[in-house]
């Protein structure tokens, strides 16, 4: 039996156990909509979607608690799909494989969903229960939060009627968020050039950059983690200086909202300077295990002998890319002067890959202040306009101004000091969250942020912490008997 329906609340676990088994890529959501949309209907509850693909169930209020305010229980449907190379997995088709380590969730060589498959299972387990006594609720359950925020960009006014709105997507139990970074994408696109022929005399390797942490882009970028594009563009740019290394291939980086966790080039070398090159990259392992060796002690960089590539990268183009790569500006850059401790923008040099005779480098931009948040970005564009590349900016999404005095907070604070005698922390967050967007949609709206305890989201490495999903299951109920 699987161990994780043995937890409570069990209804929670029961529906995130289901919810593992349906594939549910950003913009691949067809099989979990229409789940939601046959649980509804099994339920009995008014069940409906919109032109984006948003599910909103809504339930009646119990008996004598008609005027009680309106709330919206809000989560999104899609995951990171995210795995170890070594994993054999098709996110398309197969089921997530949790296992129960300790007091954490985790899932086989691949990223969990619970960012934000547990938000949805509490969802629906408080559509389900007979129980709990409550006003009008409805639960909001959004498409493509992942990759473009597409259905709270698409959510039309007048789809959901409740006054209160609580996101069920934070990932720090005893936090609550009242305000988030907006964000952007800045994707740079080279043509693909390749040399007549390969030089004579020549080996070829591929080197490996791995074993990185990686994380959520916002959440962790201030965390000193490595990023797989920036270590492998300096070993490509020092390697170029002195062993004349060529590229035929580089992928490193994945998702555009994920620290790059690993990455590899396929290069040649003359012959001669291949036992140099090969001490270089054994130095070069000791070297970034010495750099990380608190926030990524276990990175890794390898080689190994390679089939000799039928073409290499043309030698100006291979100049132009490693130079933007190794200068592109990658992590914090600037701390809130109102906030203590709040990273206020940041970029993340996300993925660099070469796809359909293009080079495609993918870069994302975070900021709690609109005018840094576009001022970063064209900054990233200047360091690949200089190389002649295209550059296009996302559309991007706005931030959420904090409301320290918002209803919903109060209440939700009460609760948890009623549940726990402790007060939570009150805190606005770097990542991206819907509610900027629900906030120009529903300018009227009483927004705040929180959930169970997560670690590792966006990489293979995110684990659920068991027991603060009850502390979480109790802490909304006692929020809507208060209410």
């Amino acid at each position: 039996m699987n161990d994780m329906l043995n937890f409570e609340p069990k209804r929670v676990f029961y529906y995130f156990n289901e919810i593992c088994k349906i594939p549910r890529a950003s913009k691949k959501e067809e099989k979990i909509i229409a789940w939601l949309l046959e649980t509804g209907k099994s339920l009995g509850i008014d069940t409906k979607r919109d032109a984006a693909g948003n599910v909103l169930m809504t339930k009646s209020a119990t008996p004598g608690k008609e005027k009680v305010t309106p709330v919206i229980f809000q989560s999104h449907v899609d995951m990171v799909c995210e795995k170890n190379n070594d994993t054999p997995f098709d996110f398309d088709h197969d089921a997530i494989q949790p296992y129960v380590d300790g007091e954490w969730l985790k899932a086989k060589g691949t990223t969990l969903g619970a960012d934000d498959g547990i938000g949805m299972a509490m969802a629906l387990a408080i559509m389900e229960a007979k129980d709990i006594e409550h006003g009008p609720i409805e639960c909001l359950f959004t498409v493509d939060e992942e990759t473009g925020l597409t259905g709270a960009n698409e959510l039309k006014p007048g789809f959901m009627k409740g006054k209160m709105l609580l996101n069920l997507d934070s990932e720090d139990e005893g936090e609550f968020f009242i305000g988030c970074a907006g964000g952007m994408d800045t994707v740079a696109t080279l043509d693909m050039e390749f040399e007549d022929e390969i030089p004579e005399n020549s080996v070829a390797y591929t080197i490996y950059v791995k074993n990185l942490q990686g994380g959520h882009s916002g959440d962790d970028i201030n965390k000193g983690r490595g990023n797989a594009v920036k270590l492998l563009a300096r070993i490509l740019w020092n390697a170029y200086q002195d062993y004349d290394v060529r590229i035929a291939d580089i992928k490193a980086g994945n998702l555009r909202n994920a620290i790059a966790r690993e990455g590899y080039a396929i290069v040649t070398v003359p012959k001669e300077e291949a036992p140099a090159l090969e001490t270089y990259l054994k130095e070069m392992d000791k070297v970034y295990k010495k750099e990380f060796f608190i926030t990524d002690p276990e990175v890794e960089v390898s080689f190994e002998k390679s089939k000799m590539p039928s073409q290499i990268m043309f030698e100006l183009l291979q100049i132009d890319l490693i130079n933007a790569l190794f200068a592109c500006p990658h992590g914090v850059q600037a701390i809130s002067q109102d906030i203590p401790d709040f990273v206020e923008t940041s970029t993340n040099l996300a993925s660099v890959k070469i796809e359909d005779e293009k080079i495609i480098i993918t870069t994302s931009q975070r900021s709690s202040v609109e005018s840094k948040k576009k001022a970063v970005a064209d900054r990233v564009a200047v360091v690949f306009y200089m190389i002649g590349a295209d550059v296009v900016h996302g559309e991007g999404y706005p931030g959420w101004t904090p409301n320290p005095e918002a209803e919903a907070v109060k209440l939700l604070t009460t609760a948890y000091k009623n549940i726990f005698g402790k007060e939570p922390l009150v805190k606005a967050i770097h990542a991206g969250l819907e509610c900027g967007l629900f906030s120009e949609k529903y300018p009227d709206l009483d927004m705040v942020s929180y959930g169970p305890t997560l670690r590792g989201v966006h990489s293979p490495d995110e684990k659920l912490l068991i027991p603060t999903v009850k502390m979480c299951w109790d802490l909304t109920v006692e929020f809507l008997r208060i209410l």
